[in-house]
Formats: structure tokens, C-alpha cells, sequence
């Protein structure tokens, strides 16, 4: 459904991903994983348009989508979260999902389901944004990217910051979005206990490559990821 084909992204004389292949399949959650700086958002905004690849390209399901703009890409069927949630602070939850409803992106979501209900924040629906919790402003940002009907999900460390229950709500809510309205999602996450008990596959960057690719428990045993994570010899 999605490919990239080795994309590489230089800022100047700063190379923030070198060659990186990657594929998402119809159906799958996949993790996308490593330490700081590794260059995952880089390729979140790659995918979404907000960057265009130095070099490379990508398609989604069969049309190139390299360098098109982000609203071009979002109405074909991808839609994103960003690590800190950039809702509109002076709207309400429903006017944000009413926002992304705007774009359509035709995916695989029923026009019946409650985007809100289906999150769990329809009590909050008539709330300023700016007046509820960090925890709600993502599960926002996560309703008014879903009002798209995406195709695929791009989550960017949506885990970030909660406690151990919010995070099983979100471990939970992944998989609902996959089985339930059928959203691909390719998932960034410093949570490594939560992506290995959700994803179908993961991606590993370090220092702008791809180390490594596989099941998660390909990936909980590769020594490449190992050393990326804990140091050399790990």
C-alpha cells in the first residue's frame, strides 16, 4: 500500500536519512523505532509532505506521491499525528474532528461510526481544547486525523508522557483502529514494551539507516538493535 524506495533526506550538509526502504501492507500495524535523532519523524514528515525527499520516492497504493502537498496526500488517504498534538487550541474537540472531516480522504472508515464515541472523548465534544488534558489533546489529534478517513494512520509517540494505564488504553486503541475500522497504522514509539505487544513488524533507524526489520521477536533478539539501544556489545 505504501513503499518508499531509498530515501534520503539532507538538510544542507546535515544527511537526516540515508537509503531507507520501507513498505506497509494493507492491514498491518508496523513500529517504526530507535534512538533519538535516528531520523523517524523526518520520514513521518517525508511521508505526509511536509519535507520533500533529496533523494528517492514513494507510492501509495500504485501513485507516486513524492513532493505532492500535504493536503494532496492527506485527501489520497494518509493522515498523521505529531509528537506534541498541534490541535486547534480555540475550537472545541468537536470542531477539530469537524476540521479533519473536511479533507475526506475516502479510506475504509464507516461515514456511521462516532469518531469521538469510537475514542472515548464524546463527553468532552463541546470543550475548548485549550482547556482540557495533555493526555485528551492527543486522543484529539488522533480523532481529527481518523475525521479524514485515512487509509493508513501515521502515530507519532503517542504513548509519550502517559502513566501505565493510559498507555494500555493506547496499546488497546491501536489495535481497534487496525481491526475495528480498518486503518493501517505505522506507529513511532519510544514505549518498546507496548510496540512489541502490538505491531506486526517493526523498522529500526539509527544514525539516518535502517539497522534492522522483522518480527518483533526477530527484533527483540537482533544484536544490531541491542547495541543502537544500550551501547556497543550489548
Amino acid at each position: 500500500m505504501l513503499e518508499g524506495i531509498h530515501i534520503t533526506k539532507n538538510f544542507g550538509g546535515l544527511t537526516t536519512l540515508s537509503g531507507i526502504d520501507f513498505s506497509i501492507r494493507k492491514g498491518e500495524i508496523v513500529g517504526l523505532i530507535g534512538p533519538n535523532g535516528a531520523g523517524k519523524t523526518t520520514l513521518f514528515n517525508l511521508i505526509s509532505g511536509v519535507y520533500q525527499p533529496t533523494t528517492g520516492s514513494m507510492k501509495f497504493d500504485g501513485i507516486d506521491i513524492t513532493g505532492l502537498k500535504p493536503h494532496k496526500i492527506c485527501r489520497l488517504g494518509i493522515s498523521r499525528t505529531y509528537q506534541t498534538p498541534k490541535p486547534f487550541q480555540e475550537m472545541t474537540v468537536r470542531q477539530n474532528v469537524m476540521v479533519g472531516e473536511s479533507f475526506g480522504g475516502g479510506g475504509p472508515i464507516r461515514s456511521d461510526i462516532n469518531i469521538l464515541e469510537f475514542l472515548g472523548i464524546s463527553d468532552i465534544s463541546d470543550d475548548l481544547v485549550k482547556h482540557i488534558s495533555h493526555g485528551k489533546r492527543k486522543l484529539v489529534e488522533i480523532a481529527a486525523a481518523l475525521a479524514t478517513r485515512p487509509k493508513i494512520i501515521l502515530l507519532d509517540e503517542i504513548a509519550a508522557g502517559l502513566n501505565p494505564t493510559e498507555v494500555l488504553r493506547v496499546m488497546k486503541m491501536i489495535r481497534e483502529i487496525r481491526d475495528e475500522l480498518g486503518v493501517a497504522v505505522f506507529w513511532i514509539e519510544h514505549v518498546i514494551r507496548a510496540v512489541m505487544e502490538v505491531v506486526d513488524r517493526i523498522i529500526v533507524l539509527h544514525h539516518t539507516r535502517k539497522i534492522a526489520e522483522g518480527r518483533p521477536d526477530e527484533i527483540a533478539n537482533d544484536e544490531r538493535v541491542l547495541d543502537a539501544y544500550l551501547g556497543e556489545g550489548a
